[in-house]
């Protein structure tokens, strides 16, 4: 009987990425599983999973990695800003990557890169025995090179403070994507929710452009009607919709097009009373 050889499954953003092609993504604010395996199911090429806002927990993360996997979909974890811990546990839980929100500085950023790289990029702590190693079925400097290669970290910049470092911060190796957040930009701007603001429009147009002189990755988050100038700006991974904006959206509508027969029906049966006391 032949041996099996064990490795660590590929991830499909970065296959795509390096293709020069893009990645969709979409947020899951809702703690359960099933809502990532729905999200999974329609064709996502990635699943957003969050520790910063949402009051979930490592099981429900763990299984919301193994729905997404079941359908070859990449999950990622945004972390909250914790020990190191926080970012290698999604990873070693077979997350595709780890997103670290609210990037303050370079300084910051080599911090992240230290936890999330293995040698040389970094200095991540090192285990193996968990879904990501194949639970010790991968050879140990295999997993390390696997690892670095087939699993990515993703620094978010969202406030004006690392502008200053912006390149440096770019250009740092062992960072695999930057990622603009525009909402809490435009709070840190003073400008909350104005999306065309021109220092928003400025440093969005600028992370894309930098991304692409230092070989990284850009990613923001999107929408149907502007996805394609986002992708034309050098966007290559792109977060659109969320599953409680989907569940909201349907339910309204939904209930919108009863209300509407209910409607109708009240004016036909008043309709027909008058008609019917005329006559009589």
């Amino acid at each position: 009987m032949s041996e099996i050889t064990y490795g660590m499954r590929p991830s499909r953003v970065l296959q795509k990425l390096r293709a020069g092609e893009v990645a969709y993504c979409t947020k899951l604010n809702l703690a359960d599983s099933r809502a990532a395996e729905i999200a999974a199911m329609s064709g996502f090429d990635c699943i957003w999973t969050d520790m910063e806002h949402v009051p979930n927990d490592w099981s429900v993360v763990e299984k919301q990695i193994l729905a997404a996997k079941v359908y070859g979909v990449d999950a990622i974890v945004r972390v909250s800003r914790g020990s190191y811990s926080d970012y290698i546990r999604p990873l070693e839980m077979d997350a595709a990557g780890i997103m670290v929100p609210h990037i303050m500085s370079l300084a910051d950023a080599k911090e992240v890169v230290r936890c999330t790289k293995f040698h040389p990029l970094g200095l991540r702590p090192v285990d193996g025995g968990n879904a990501d190693g194949g639970f010790c079925n991968i050879e140990f400097m295999d997993y390390l090179k696997q690892a670095n290669e087939e699993r990515f970290n993703i620094l978010q910049i969202e406030d004006v403070e690392p502008l200053e470092e912006l390149e440096e911060i770019i250009a740092l190796p062992g960072l695999d994507m930057i990622f603009f957040g525009p909402g809490d930009f435009s709070q840190s701007i003073g400008a909350p929710g104005q999306m065309d603001h021109p220092l928003l429009l400025e440093t969005r147009k600028r992370i894309a452009e930098l991304a692409a002189k230092h070989g990284k990755f850009a990613g923001t988050v999107g929408s149907t009607g502007n996805a394609e100038a986002l992708v034309e700006m050098g966007y290559r991974f792109i977060s659109v919709g969320a599953d409680v904006v989907a569940l909201s959206q349907y339910y309204r509508n939904l209930i919108g097009e009863l209300h509407k027969q209910d409607s109708g029906r009240v004016k036909s049966i008043y309709s027909d009373k008058g008609t019917g006391e005329a006559s009589s």
